[in-house]
């Protein structure tokens, strides 16, 4: 029997539709992503954290789900929405559909939407806050409740996402025809996670990560991972964790960066006494502006030790700076966005989700200059130290699933640690 499921806005506009994932009502700020795959990365994003995402694309689902796409040690949206979620999924390597996937980790969402319909209002009105029910579809009891959804600006939610003591990361990249090679040999493994992370986060590394990821049931020991071990480690990076995903670590460790991931809340001295050849600030969720603890950690290592901030990390790196972020109407989120590298010219289509962004204006008096720009909107998405080894951009340079145009900004990071004196990882290895 269909259930029915409604999603009622702040601004009262109604759409109705049917019960997708976990029964149940959820709230969140309504956002709107135009990716057309990669709705298993984005579920397992921690940038997503209190929101709810609206899929612009028809169907979603047609690939299932895996035990390898994941970015986190388990899904962050608040809840999804969808013109029509794919009951049979058409993939070797799903182990699940959507709707079994967002059951399993107590989803609420909902299908059968206008999604074109809904893009718009919300393009045109700017995203808000909405709640999806399954078990209380009276539109006016949804709309006196939808008043009382907490806004996301001036919320801290980094420290719902971070780890709660640092770990050490050692899984390089994807290498296609690696994955799933138990799978394909009989044995099983679930949807929910990789087994090979369980084994490394289930002794308590990040908060809460032994519960998603179920442990390896086959007689090895450890289970055929399609993920290649690194390269010998050149360098010591501490990254920041305010909601860091997963392909991040891989493509640092791909490089050769021995990697450790630390809270947000680390302060500056405990990280320079990990003597880092370069410092990275992750991406995350919500307003940065309220995370003033990583705020002031950045702004006492800028000048000492070469820094990468993305997204997040980004605005962070701006705060620290000493300028200023605001809220976008309907904010950046999908995998097609045009990005200008004011430096060389070129034009990059790039993998973005974020509410927030710099005002570039409040960093020109303070030796920052802005090196890349939406060719959308034209705000900021790039900024870079006249003097000290420092920058960042807005969008997502490792973009799992893709686009890749950026990937070379890791390698701009390993350029700007190797000009420094003999890499610290190398003296202490």
């Amino acid at each position: 029997m269909v259930r029915r499921a409604v999603l009622v806005l702040r601004d009262g506009r109604v759409f109705r539709g049917e019960a997708l994932g976990a029964v149940g009502e959820t709230s969140g700020e309504v956002i709107f992503n135009t990716a057309m795959q990669g709705y298993q990365e984005i579920l397992t994003d921690p940038s997503y954290r209190g929101q709810i995402v609206v899929m612009t694309y028809p169907m979603i689902g047609n690939y299932g789900l895996n035990d390898e796409d994941v970015e986190s040690r388990r899904p962050w949206v608040n809840g999804l929405v969808v013109r029509e979620a794919a009951s049979v999924p058409s993939n070797f390597r799903a182990r699940s559909s959507l709707d079994e996937y967002l059951r399993a980790h107590g989803i609420v969402a909902i299908q059968g939407v206008d999604t074109r319909a809904l893009t718009r209002h919300l393009r045109d009105g700017g995203a808000q806050d909405g709640i999806i029910s399954s078990v209380d579809t009276g539109v006016e009891r949804l709309r006196a409740r939808v008043g009382q959804v907490p806004r996301l600006m001036g919320r801290d939610l980094v420290r719902d996402v971070t780890v709660e003591r640092p770990f050490a990361w050692s899984e390089s990249t994807w290498q296609p025809g690696r994955g799933d090679v138990a799978c394909r040999n009989g044995e099983s493994r679930s949807a929910t996670g990789s087994p090979g992370r369980s084994e490394r986060w289930g002794r308590g590394s990040p908060r809460g990560a032994s519960a998603p990821f179920v442990r390896w049931s086959g007689a090895m020991s450890r289970p055929p991972t399609p993920y290649v071990a690194p390269p010998p480690a050149r360098f010591r990076v501490v990254a920041y964790d305010s909601g860091i995903k997963l392909e991040i670590l891989r493509q640092l460790a791909a490089l050769g960066c021995d990697v450790m991931v630390v809270p947000a809340a680390t302060p500056a001295e405990a990280v320079l006494e990990r003597q880092p050849d370069g410092v990275f600030l992750s991406n995350g969720p919500g307003d940065p502006e309220p995370v003033t603890y990583l705020v002031e950690a950045t702004r006492r290592l800028l000048g000492r030790v070469p820094i990468f901030g993305i997204c997040l990390g980004h605005q962070i790196l701006g705060l620290a700076a000493g300028g200023r972020t605001y809220k976008l109407p309907f904010g950046h989120h999908g995998a097609n966005h045009p990005v200008k590298d004011l430096t060389t010219g070129r034009i990059e289509i790039t993998a973005q989700n974020h509410g927030f962004a710099v005002d570039a204006a409040s960093l020109a008096a303070h030796g920052w200059e802005v090196t890349h720009v939406n060719l959308n909107d034209g705000t900021c998405e790039g900024l870079r130290h006249r003097e000290w080894p420092a920058f960042s951009v807005q969008y997502h340079p490792e973009a799992s699933p893709g686009p890749h145009d950026a990937h070379h900004l890791f390698h701009r990071f390993l350029e700007m640690m190797s000009c420094r004196d003999a890499p610290t990882s190398a003296r202490s290895s």
